[in-house]
């Protein structure tokens, strides 16, 4: 742990990377009996007991509170001591600085036609903050869909290549590289198949920004294989993989004796920038419902646990909330509802999400902890092929919260 008052807000590279990560590691096995279980799915959780006064604080909120502090439950300063406690250290053990940045030539006239403005921004940060001892020759652009990042790294005398699975954005990338007149291939290639490793060699320096799970993985291994002098990844979607529960990547994460499954992954994900109202609106209400659902489930089977459910089309919303149920009971081949007191039933769902986000934001206390652990995981394994890395932020967590990024360089 740190000492107290010590600032750390660095961005991590060298012997910083094997101790942060040890510290993290003894956080969150310390902690895990708060933030592995998930209130969507609890009535009561296992923590209630040892903590009645955390529990009774979080479940006496309302709705708008936690909406309120969804994105930042450390900075709630009328928290009982045990939640300011844990979020003192979380934010400790958390911090990290942005990596330096550096003036980007203008783009290509037109180059962001196309591009939504949020995602053009993430670009252009995760372009500036590239910064390698030799000059790229050869970029590669990794799940790349229609290729905008690789264009906008493509210099004077530089080749990109850009891989993509999907066959229309493969097509539509060519032609945008095309019509700028730029040196670029566009490859189509599921990059999980064994043939993907062909792709790679020491020419290229490989970039991916938010490639999910398995895939910016797949591409550290191919990478270091490869033999490839640099390479840049922020990754995102750590809980998309094949595997059940997480397969660390460094020697040192493997020795940890935390154990991750998919849904302990996906906490860090849900973190959001804020969306529209009506957007927020219809998240709640299909939430509140299901939560209702739930509720009545449990009655129909005689079963006191959760009950997974499929996703629904947003159509759905649209239906009387009694059809609703009826209809998502007869899915799950549960017994008829014959009757109740639907205004009641739906009311204790909008109870419930109240509470539920409420409870949620202990888990989210442990969110940046857990994402800055993943991301050591994968630093350290590049060290141990030989990279030398830095681990900082690329742009503010209001243009995406999935703003970290590795930097490696073979030394």
């Amino acid at each position: 742990m740190p000492a107290k008052g010590a600032d750390i807000s660095h961005v991590l590279t060298g012997e910083d990377l094997l101790a942060r990560f040890t510290a993290l590691d003894a956080f969150l096995i310390e902690h895990q009996a708060l933030w592995k279980p998930r209130p969507f799915t609890h009535l009561q959780l296992p923590w209630e007991t040892s903590h009645p006064e955390l529990a009774l604080w979080l479940r006496g909120r309302s709705l708008e509170d936690a909406e309120n502090a969804h994105n930042q439950p450390a900075e709630l300063i009328d928290a009982p001591e045990q939640f300011a406690s844990l979020a003192t250290q979380s934010a400790a053990l958390s911090a990290i600085g942005a990596l330096p940045g550096h003036a980007l030539e203008a783009a290509r006239h037109r180059l962001n036609v196309d591009v939504p403005g949020r995602k053009w921004q993430q670009i252009e940060a995760f372009a500036s903050r590239l910064s390698f001892s030799l000059p790229p020759t050869h970029w590669l652009d990794w799940c790349a869909g229609k290729g905008h990042l690789g264009r906008r790294l493509l210099g004077e005398g530089q080749q990109l290549t850009c891989v993509e699975y999907d066959p229309a954005l493969v097509t539509s990338g060519q032609a945008l590289s095309q019509r700028h007149r730029l040196n670029a291939l566009h490859v189509e290639q599921d990059v999980l198949a064994p043939d993907a490793a062909t792709l790679l060699n020491s020419e290229h320096t490989p970039v991916a920004l938010h490639a999910c799970g398995d895939l910016h993985v797949r591409l550290m291994r191919l990478a270091s294989a490869g033999g490839c002098r640099q390479l840049a990844i922020a990754p995102c979607c750590y809980n998309r993989i094949q595997h059940r529960e997480y397969q660390p990547l460094s020697s040192v994460g493997s020795g940890s004796l935390l154990q991750l499954s998919q849904e302990d992954l996906a906490l860090p994900m849900s973190e959001t920038v804020t969306a529209g109202a009506r957007v927020r609106r219809q998240r709640d209400t299909s939430m509140a419902r299901r939560l209702a659902f739930d509720l009545l489930q449990r009655q129909l089977r005689g079963v006191d646990e959760y009950l997974p459910t499929p996703s629904l089309p947003s159509a759905w919303l649209d239906k009387p909330f009694a059809d609703y149920c009826r209809d998502l009971a007869a899915l799950k081949e549960l017994s008829t509802i014959s009757s109740a007191d639907w205004t009641a039933v739906e009311a204790a769902g909008w109870q419930r999400l109240a509470e539920v986000r409420n409870l949620e934001l202990l888990r989210g206390l442990f969110r940046r902890s857990l994402e800055l652990w993943l991301n050591l995981d994968r630093a350290l394994f590049l060290v141990e092929q030989g990279y030398v890395v830095c681990l900082g932020t690329f742009c503010d967590t209001s243009l995406t919260p999935r703003n970290l990024l590795l930097l490696a360089e073979r030394a």
